[in-house]
């Protein structure tokens, strides 16, 4: 089948024959795995059956090795391969996974370029050109030209064999005259280079400019440690150093023998056959090992007595291995280098780690990444084991093992790959540090289907509910729970006025003893938490109780934490993820030493119910927002009796704050049916009865009891689905300038409703359940579930936005951030880091558009004067286009509330503030008035939250980005009148 194949002796004919490999292998890439089979096997049987004649033709060729072992080269490259790779899957779908979306399916690289050294010319080849098959490759050898005759032999032989099982003629090739031009041409040609020689072409492999799998030199040392069989040690590697005369690059290089067994070991050896070199015959041999700096390759795979004969020495014909009794492991010491023959060093080491550093330095100067061989007891010295194998910087650790052997896989080891390619990774130069084999021949294909990961529904252990229900409910902690020592953490102002004592009465009543901390101010700080912490470990309780609002359970959460878990790092735990599932930070496991009960004393926070907790830094003043289902508390008791008296104000803050959870949850990426129908019910809830609560609580029980509810719906559905930027800024702007946090929220969500709304926005959010921009049909389904009508989804929206305003205004909530007193100064110096926190806050993650930090920016910018209401535009809408001029429409402008625009000094004021681009509806001194502003420069700055009101708002107020660029400050123009 070869014989009318036309030899390749030029380049000409090799660029010829490589053409005829790619089209052989573009053919083949289309064969089954059963026709691929089929072909490797006939071909591993029909180089089994010539592995003697191979043998003798590589020795008779190369004067190197001995014929016998050659012949377990080529046995082991036939057998050994194909019984390791008979099964394994190298085409078309080789995984399938239906319940993750994954399939993998193995595809050939193309053309191989194998590079075949002079020491394994016919094993070699045989194990590259059967992998290639296996792989669906084609194949090009470019054999050693001392060794081209019986490479070529072992090459035709495979190939013969895999075309009458039905593989493509041509799909090995090879040259037939080798140099080194030809052997360039064929790497750079080639797909994949598979380079098994010296250093020199191993190099060249690697900088071709094409992917190389290549080795490096070996020079391994084999520890003898004083644990160690001697009888088996030494006689394991003088198996290994006779082997073929040394010439696998895992030989054995060099023996170091503990001080206590150096005298056993040299014995055993030269009780074996073994010549020890007198210090005469020691500097004859050293100079015939290394001639002009280079391996004298007339040692090469050659028997100890022709070697000694070379060197002048005399020793018996049949001596095993010439040993060398040295001390450097210098490079300057001829014996420290690889001799691929079987002539070895022998060095006395004093300790074990005397031993590890000779190995080390004979490692990092001769065989860098390849191998390293110890013999020990593994169960007595289970830490010298480590250790050695710690420090050696090879892929290969051998133990107890002859090394040729051992390193070649599967013969000693059985899970170790077979290969006579052996990687030695990156401290060897080489792209894979393990023994090559098919997987290393092809690409994987990985189709990753779109797949919706597992969502989730998680609420404390209990939740008891009901006015009144608290004295029932701790009865468990007694009954059901036998706790004993209770620590409590609560507020001055619920502590001075008697708020505790419903719950320390019936701890009394019960026998249990309990404790008091509080000292927890709005805002609670982590120093607060640590002094609240180090009170715990002093009383050692084993139930903790959570009373009053947010911030008594935010910091008794993080006592909690530190309380089990002194060591938990604070800002590690405040380490934003993007996946609770996925966080780098483990968080502590809780509950190990403490029950944790919630008992909210307002309806906002749903703390009791939640995963989260806030706490400020008191050195920098930011809010952190942490979140971890292990800071659920284990039970909640949500008893109206505890809120009756709440004042006006921090019901108003707190309602509110229950809207904004629903408002996000139901928004959120992550919200599910369960958490909908959570946040959906909670919002009807607060907008029938927040007004009651806010007007009347202390005589409207049920407007209590019904806001304790909502707000602890609420959690549950935001425990769930998580929250949004809205709260990301709020947590911010609280921290930076003292509002509330509910009044934060109160401020932020009209513009982050419009914001989130966009059906277009910059950036969406990244969840597999969020599959494209729908927001806004969200928000219309609140507005439907509150009965606010509208016929659009955008007027939806504006009708929840107003109801919102109404809310708002009805529990006495102003309009702006500069309302609550923040001055313009202050705010603007601080924009920028505050919107770059917030960004980066927890609750950003979940937001279903994903925000921008000048996005961020331009919301705080524009609720800081909070433009439509602050400069007394009450409505705007737009009239059907009847013409256009200049890229603007007509619009009918609805303008009132002057004297407000003119006490803050109208127009010319906010333009000194602000400016961009854009057109801006104001009203003023009786007349609607539009000011048309170009890019404004204010103090060297230019900025531009007018144009972001007018993308983000909708309606009307998205058709206000009209105004050319060359319009400024000025034009009085009459409801209706087009714009020029």
């Amino acid at each position: 089948m070869t014989d009318a194949r036309k030899p390749v002796d030029s380049v000409e004919r090799l660029e010829e024959a490589i053409a005829e490999v790619r089209a052989a292998q573009k053919a083949f890439s289309t064969y089954t795995q059963e026709q691929v089979d089929q072909i490797f096997f006939a071909a591993a049987m029909a180089a089994g059956r010539e592995r003697i004649p191979l043998a003798k033709m590589a020795v008779a060729e190369t004067g190197m090795g001995v014929v016998e072992d050659k012949v377990i080269k080529n046995h082991y490259a036939t057998e050994y391969i194909y019984n390791a790779y008979r099964d394994v899957k190298t085409c078309g779908v080789i995984e399938r996974d239906e319940a993750y979306g994954i399939t993998k399916i193995a595809e050939p690289i193309g053309v191989i370029a194998a590079v075949i050294p002079t020491t394994n010319p016919t094993s070699t080849a045989i194990f590259k050109t059967l992998i290639a098959l296996k792989t669906r490759n084609g194949i090009i050898i470019t054999p050693h030209p001392r060794a081209k005759d019986c490479t070529i032999a072992a090459a035709k032989v495979v190939l013969d064999a895999a075309v009458k099982a039905g593989a493509p003629a041509g799909i090995i090739s090879w040259v037939d005259v080798p140099s080194l031009d030809m052997t360039n041409l064929v790497m750079k040609e080639c797909d994949l280079i598979l380079a098994t020689g010296g250093p020199g072409m191993v190099r060249a492999a690697y900088s071709s400019g094409k992917p190389a799998l290549g080795v490096g030199p070996g020079n391994v040392p084999a520890i003898i440690d004083d644990s160690a069989d001697i009888l088996l040690a030494v006689n394991s590697i003088i198996h290994s150093k006779t082997f073929d005369n040394g010439m696998i690059c895992a030989s054995e290089q060099a023996v170091i023998a503990l001080d206590s067994v150096y005298a056993k070991v040299r014995a055993e050896f030269a009780a074996r056959g073994c010549h020890l070199l007198a210090p005469d015959e020691l500097n004859k041999v050293r100079k015939t090992i290394i001639i002009n700096g280079a391996l004298n390759a007339k040692i090469v795979g050659q028997p100890a007595a022709k070697i000694a004969a070379l060197a002048g020495v005399t020793v018996p014909e049949d001596t095993k291995i010439l040993i060398g009794e040295v001390e450097s492991v210098d490079m300057s010491e001829e014996f420290a280098h690889e001799k691929l023959s079987p002539v070895l060093a022998l060095y006395r080491a004093n300790d074990f780690d005397e031993a590890m550093d000779k190995a080390e330095r004979l490692i990092e100067d001769g065989g860098h990444g390849h191998t390293a061989s110890v013999y020990l007891n593994p169960l007595a010295q289970k830490n010298r084991l480590a250790r050695f194998t710690q420090r050696m910087e090879t892929c290969r650790i051998i133990v107890n093992t002859p090394s040729s052997h051992g390193g070649i896989g599967d013969l000693y080891n059985f899970k170790l790959a077979p290969s006579l390619t052996l990687g030695c990774g990156s401290w060897g130069g080489n792209s894979v540090g393990e023994n090559v084999g098919v997987r290393h021949l092809l690409n994987i294909k990985t189709v990753a289907e779109r797949r919706e990961n597992m969502l989730w529904f998680r609420t404390p252990q209990k939740i008891y509910l009901k006015k009144g229900c608290l004295p029932v409910a701790l009865q468990e902690l007694r009954d059901v729970l036998g706790k004993k020592k209770v620590f409590i953490v609560t507020d001055s102002f619920l502590f001075q006025n008697g708020y505790t004592k419903a719950v320390t009465q019936r701890l009394d009543e019960m026998g249990i003893q309990h404790a008091t901390f509080f000292d927890v101010a709005p805002d609670p700080t982590l120093a607060c938490a640590r002094k609240g912490a180090k009170a715990m470990a002093a009383f050692q309780p084993d139930c903790i109780i959570a009373l009053g609002g947010g911030s008594a359970m935010d910091a008794a959460k993080i006592m909690w934490v530190l309380y089990e878990h002194p060591e938990a790092d604070f800002m590690d735990m405040a380490m934003r993820f993007a996946d609770i599932r996925k966080r780098v930070y483990p968080f502590p496991k809780m509950g190990q030493k403490a029950y944790f009960i919630a008992i909210p004393t307002t309806a906002g926070t749903g703390s009791e119910v939640t995963p989260f907790t806030i706490i400020t830094d008191e050195t920098s003043g930011v809010k952190y927002a942490l979140a971890d289902y292990e800071l659920l508390p284990h039970m909640a008791i949500v008893d109206a009796d505890l809120m009756m008296d709440t004042p006006k104000g921090l019901t108003a803050a707190s309602g509110i704050d229950a809207v904004t959870h629903n408002l996000e949850a139901f928004a959120s990426m992550l919200a599910t049916d369960y958490t909908d129908g959570l946040a959906l019910q909670s919002l009807k809830m607060i907008f029938e009865y927040l007004p009651r609560a806010y007007d009347d609580g202390p005589n409207d029980p049920v407007a209590r009891e019904k806001m304790a509810n909502a707000a602890t719906i609420a959690g549950m559905a935001f425990a769930n689905a998580f929250l949004g930027v809205c709260h990301s800024m709020a947590h911010k702007l609280g921290a930076f300038h003292h509002l509330p946090h509910g009044v934060a929220n109160a401020l932020l969500i009209d513009e982050v409703l419009r914001f989130n709304a966009a059906e277009v926005p910059a950036k969406m959010g990244t969840f597999p359940q969020y599959d494209h921009p729908h927001t806004l049909a969200r928000y219309a389904m609140i507005a439907d579930a509150l009965a606010l009508g509208g016929k659009t989804d955008a007027e939806k929206l504006e009708r929840l936005i107003a109801a919102l305003d109404a809310l708002k205004a009805k529990i006495g909530i102003k309009k702006t951030i500069r309302d609550y007193g923040v001055e313009e100064a202050d705010f603007l110096a601080r924009l920028d880091e505050m919107s770059e926190l917030a960004f980066d806050d927890q609750c950003t993650g979940a937001n279903p558009r994903y925000p921008l930090i000048k996005e961020i920016k331009q919301m705080y910018l524009l609720h800081h004067v909070c433009i439509a209401h602050h400069l007394g535009v009450q409505a705007f809408q737009r009239q059907k286009h009847d013409r256009k001029i200049g890229g603007v429409g007509r619009f009918q402008i609805l303008a009132r509330d002057a004297p407000r625009l003119h006490a803050h000094g109208g127009h010319q004021r906010f333009a000194r503030g602000f400016g961009g681009g854009g057109v801006v509806l104001i009203a003023g001194l009786g007349k609607p008035r539009v000011v048309l502003l170009g890019k404004l420069a204010v103090n060297g700055q230019v900025h531009g939250a007018l144009a972001i009101l007018a993308r983000q708002a909708h309606g009307v107020l998205h058709a206000f980005v009209a105004a050319r660029a060359h319009l400024h400050v000025g034009g009085i123009l009459r409801a209706g009148q087009h714009l020029s």
